[in-house]
């Protein structure tokens, strides 16, 4: 499953550079041109890492930092800071607000690429796949290939199963249409877009009232929220 980069930054020549060579990378990318925006969409998108410019206007890279290590819900996010101030002391208030890396501009890419995934193989790393998995009151059990929606039992297929899944252990990221399709059958497939629009219409079908909670991200895929 690929894992998605925020990249928030106010130059839009830094934002257009690293959303071309991070996707080339084989990552999902969303971007951002300030504070506000980026934690916002930090709290939208739950990325698996976030580059985060210092310089920002209005609310600073100092500021957004405190806002997703400060907040429960996202302080495990891998954070990378991206400034063009190089003095110790920045680095330092970086690692002390919680930041897990940190480059100076100008900078290469190669060199962020492999920051990049050295942090998120080290956001994974002691990692296990829970077996069961609770969204609301959707409850997937990965053992007995079962859920259940409260007390009731939802009749799945195979494939169905393996969608909600694959959207449940994204824990309200965003899943591209591809990614899915390849969760769902365990290899590339070349199966278009259609395929997964038609399995997920029957899986929001089954689940009722619960359907709601698998969102369309247009032009992207799926995440699946924990509000019906």
């Amino acid at each position: 499953m690929r894992h998605t980069v925020l990249v928030i930054d106010d130059e839009p020549e830094i934002l257009k550079l690293l959303d071309h060579n991070l996707t080339r990378a084989g990552y999902v990318v969303i971007t951002a041109k300030d504070g506000e925006r980026g934690l916002e969409a930090v709290r939208r998108h739950r990325p698996d890492l976030v580059i985060l410019d210092v310089m920002l206007p209005g609310m600073d890279g100092w500021d957004v930092c405190k806002g997703i290590k400060g907040d429960p819900v996202t302080a495990g996010t891998a954070l990378l800071m991206l400034t063009a101030r190089g003095e110790e002391e920045n680095r330092i208030l970086g690692l002390e607000l919680g930041a897990d890396d940190y480059v100076t501009k100008p900078f290469g890419v190669r060199e962020l690429i492999a920051r990049v995934k050295a942090l998120l193989r080290r956001s994974e790393q002691g990692e296990e796949r829970p077996e069961v998995i609770r969204v609301g009151k959707l409850v997937i059990d990965s053992g007995r290939r079962q859920v259940r929606h409260g007390e009731q039992s939802v009749d799945l297929t195979a494939t169905e199963f393996d969608l909600l899944r694959a959207l449940a252990e994204g824990k309200g990221k965003v899943i591209a249409r591809e990614d899915l399709i390849l969760a769902a059958r365990g290899e590339e497939s070349t199966s278009m877009d259609r395929t997964v629009d038609v399995h997920v219409a029957s899986l929001r079908r089954k689940l009722g009232r619960a359907g709601g909670m698998v969102q369309t991200v247009r032009g992207v895929g799926y995440r699946l929220s924990a509000k019906e």
